[in-house]
């Protein structure tokens, strides 16, 4: 890290050391090292006018959990009640005592209240300061500093504010931050990335992915209307029908116009147009010439310049199987990201949060893109609100937990809460690599300083965001082999075919109060045979998948031919599929969505099938092993979706 934020936790601003400039201050953020590129140069012109930005501390963060609760679980009064966004918004606001407690320092610097204003967001107050207004103000100093480019940029190395204040301020600007939007030095060079569509690494959406689905093996180009109707063969052949047999979905026969489905790509992964044509051809003819409702973020762009599997299977796959389960309800398709830079979930959850744009500092430049993007790619500005959430989201890109600092999965783990709060489900498929991460990779020994090395032994991986516990994390099963669905009593088992159902024990998030139980009487029934040089066994850490939905062998239309894919990648939209056809019959039935579902979940695991053989194997190990009740390898099992419409349709 570049910097040091002494308001990561509280702890840290208890602890936080004094300013030897003034007794009455402390350090806020100071910045280890020159970032790469830039040079220090001369002090800065005492003439100079900064825009500065306090940052306001998010108030009532302590609360989310209760207040999400109250709405989530099936024994609340308040059931189904969700806040409206601003109702949210307001509830997290800074408190009017923060905003208070800065203006009267401000204040007393000499910077009157007419001179400071409160942004739309309420999360920063903003004024202009002279240089020395600001370095009075901060003790600091501020430098100009030159980019390689020959670019500038303001920045001082640390700064300090009152001590008594540490817990309303989150971060001030500018100061140490080094997000500058820089300008390319090469165009042709950006044009080259462009055209490529290659992306500069930030994008989860890039070729290579991990997290992207496995396989792509070709099955022909004919038409597969026997699949269809052969149940027999859905250890070979996952279809819809397969799907539907599965888990008792019916074959939807209307739309409500308050239920909505969502599913996010990330560029440059993208559909074909003419491969979901191709899809409902063979298992959905009636929706041929049906496209999902675009909304670009951020430059999102459905690209036909790179067709292949990299670019277009994850796309492909999620639309062909969510768009075919839930007709005529239609889907909504979030295209994040340009083929330059690409898009990060923060750039996604900006775009439905204007307000996330800024709360606990904003998006982090060294990990989520940049816009109006500097490398060339769109220019215009960044998504900031603008887009509604949908009432189910479903995502199949993922990070490793281990990829990503505690602050920022905290901060965007916060969001997901408060989309919950809104009666949001959010799904996010757990890996394909079973304890391992995503390609495969686990951990030299402990600590965020570690390294990765190549899977053969190590520490397992959890992965990001599903160890959030405010997310719906999805494993993944499989048919087994030599086994006819429509005469099993159980044929499914954990995900073993080229990809393992992802599951483990995060490092970051703890247990929460719903999983409890679940996760306890695992270890006390099921324990396995790792210690803690292995895994998080501390039992305080939450647990994941929490569900899970088939992820082997399923047929996809892909750049004009059938192929087979795998990963959980398959199983998210799948189990998102489910809990919109859900929402349908409670908008029907006169009632909210469902919302966040874990609480309902982990209270009523009978409307699951119980997965109880296979594994995750990963790092060396054979990972866990899924058990009755609950596991870290299939979660609480399938979805059975006469059950849970009953169960949802129950509750007020």
């Amino acid at each position: 890290m570049l910097f040091v934020r002494s308001i990561v936790a509280a702890a840290l601003a208890a602890t936080a050391v004094a300013s030897p400039i003034s007794t009455t201050h402390s350090i806020h953020e100071k910045r280890s090292e020159v970032p790469r590129g830039w040079m220090k140069k001369d002090v800065l012109d005492r003439r100079a006018v900064l825009p500065m930005r306090v940052g306001l501390a998010q108030s009532n963060l302590d609360k989310g959990w209760q207040w999400l609760e109250e709405v989530s679980h099936p024994t609340s009064e308040k059931y189904g009640q969700h806040w409206t966004a601003k109702e949210v918004a307001d509830a997290f606001a800074p408190s009017q005592d923060s905003v208070d407690a800065v203006k009267a320092w401000l204040a007393s610097a000499g910077i009157s209240e007419h001179r400071v204003k409160q942004s739309q967001s309420l999360n920063f107050l903003q004024f202009d300061a002279t240089v020395d207004e600001a370095e009075d103000l901060l003790k600091t100093t501020y430098h100009v500093y030159e980019h390689e480019s020959g670019q500038p940029h303001v920045a001082c190395d640390e700064y300090s504010v009152p001590s008594h204040l540490k817990e309303h301020i989150d971060l001030v600007y500018p100061t140490v931050h080094f997000d500058a939007k820089l300008k390319p030095r090469d165009t042709s060079r950006s044009v080259e990335k462009r055209d490529n569509i290659l992306g500069i690494g930030k994008g989860v959406g890039k070729p290579g992915s991990g997290s992207l689905p496995k396989g792509g093996w070709r099955i022909g180009n004919h038409h597969h209307h026997k699949l269809q109707d052969d149940l027999a063969t859905c250890d070979e052949y996952i279809t819809p029908d397969c799907l539907r047999s599965l888990y008792n979905i019916p074959v939807n026969k209307k739309a409500n116009s308050k239920n909505s489905y969502g599913i996010v790509e990330y560029t440059p992964q993208a559909y074909v147009p003419s491969d979901l044509d191709l899809f409902f051809a063979n298992f959905s003819r009636r929706q041929i010439g049906d496209r999902p409702i675009l909304d670009s973020v951020d430059g999102g762009v459905v690209q036909q310049t790179n067709m292949s599997f990299n670019f277009n299977g994850e796309s492909d796959l999620d639309l062909e199987y969510a768009m075919t389960l839930v007709y005529p309800q239609p889907v909504t398709l979030y295209q994040v990201g340009d083929l330059v830079e690409g898009a990060s979930f923060n750039n996604f959850l900006d775009a439905i949060d204007g307000s996330y744009c800024t709360y606990d500092g904003g998006d982090d430049p060294t990990q989520d893109a940049v816009y109006p993007d500097p490398y060339g790619g769109y220019q215009g500005p960044e998504n900031c609100g603008g887009y509604a959430a949908t009432k189910v989201i479903s995502t199949s890109y993922g990070y490793n937990e281990h990829d990503l600092t505690p602050f920022y999965e905290m901060r965007q783990c916060h969001e997901y809460m408060k989309l919950g709060m809104m009666g949001v489900s959010v799904l996010y498929s757990s890996g394909d690599y079973g304890v391992a991460g995503n390609g495969g990779q686990c951990i030299n020994g402990p600590g965020i300083n570690a390294t990765y090395n190549n899977g053969t032994s190590g520490r397992f991986n959890p992965s990001f965001p599903g160890g959030c516990p405010y997310v719906t994390s999805v494993g993944a099963t499989q048919v087994k082999n030599n086994t006819d669905i429509a005469t099993s009593t159980q044929p499914e088992e954990a995900c073993e075919t080229v990809i393992y159902s992802g599951g483990g024990f995060s490092n970051v998030f703890p247990l929460p109060s719903y999983q409890a139980d679940a996760v306890h009487t695992w270890f006390a029934d099921y324990p396995p045979p790792y210690g803690a040089d292995r895994f998080n066994n501390s039992q305080q850490t939450r647990g994941f998948p929490d569900i899970s939905a088939n992820g082997a062998n399923y047929v996809i239309a892909i750049d004009g031919n059938f192929s087979l894919v795998y990963g959980t990648s398959a199983s998210s939209p799948t189990s998102g599929s489910i809990l919109t056809l859900i929402n349908q019959a409670r908008y029907d039935a006169g009632k909210s969505s469902i919302g966040f579902i874990n609480p309902v979940a982990y209270a009523h695991p009978e409307v699951f099938n119980d997965i109880t053989e296979g594994g995750n194997q990963g790092c060396g190990t054979p990972g866990f092993s899924a058990a009755p009740g609950w596991d870290p390898v299939t979660g609480l099992g399938t979805p059975n979706y006469v059950k849970m419409v009953e169960l949802w349709l129950s509750l007020a």
